[in-house]
């Protein structure tokens, strides 16, 4: 965990945090080749996107969500990446370092808040077509903005992905229900893995690739160099 009292009374900590489950920093091994967002926030969220991507891009990473909660006091939760997916706490350290002066500046919150950036994890948000492109065949599920068939949410896999659209193969469709969805982007609110086996032993894997083809760890060498928590 990263701690530091920020100068603005607005800001009460930057913290590094993961995501909802596992290690820290996971990739597959293809690079996205569609980088820009196509599920983005609204109000709030969407205001903090506008100012901190630039600035995260400015650096060498991608943005992947924004989101704020109003648990134990105000948080707000910035998810980045580097464009190969993985993230360290190094990494992390560098975002909060890019974001806090801009946010700092046109200062979008208006009572004290948390900052908080982390990885997107192994169960990350699909924001990208991209995304959909490296994560085709995993799990997954979405909530559109929307009507799509008559409903909103939807769990299954990408089978395909085009220029407008994603389909989705859905794993439990109700007697009636179509099997296969098409659902275009402009469609999608919201989307995210499911944590499987398959899903976490493809991330390990990829991971160790990413890694040893940036040649900062040996990739022989075990978790020791996983991200941990410490404070300054």
């Amino acid at each position: 965990m990263i701690t530091r009292q920020g100068a603005d009374p607005h800001r009460g900590s930057i913290n590094w945090a993961g995501s909802d489950a596992g290690p820290q920093h996971f990739s597959r091994s293809t690079v996205t080749t569609a980088t820009d967002r196509i599920v983005k926030e609204q109000g709030l969220e969407g205001r903090v996107a506008e100012i901190v991507e630039p600035a995260i891009e400015q650096i060498g990473y991608r943005l992947v969500r924004v989101r704020t909660s109003g648990l134990n006091g105000m948080t707000l939760q910035i998810m980045a990446e580097r464009p190969d997916g993985t993230m360290t706490v190094e990494d992390c350290e560098a975002v909060s370092r890019a974001v806090s002066p801009v946010l700092d500046v046109d200062d979008p919150i208006d009572k004290a808040y948390h900052l908080e950036v982390s990885s997107p994890g192994i169960d990350r948000p699909l924001v990208r077509k991209g995304d959909f492109e490296t994560w085709a065949g995993f799990l997954m599920k979405l909530e559109t903005n929307r009507l799509i068939n008559e409903r909103k949410r939807y769990r299954g896999k990408i089978v395909a992905v085009g220029d407008e659209a994603i389909t989705v193969e859905r794993d439990q469709p109700a007697e009636g229900e179509p099997g296969a969805v098409e659902i275009p982007f402009d469609a999608i609110g919201e989307a995210r893995l499911i944590l499987t086996d398959d899903l976490i032993a493809a991330a390990l894997k990829a991971d160790k690739a990413a890694r040893k083809a940036r040649g900062d760890v040996d990739p022989d060498a075990g978790d020791d160099d996983e991200a941990g928590a410490f404070e300054h």
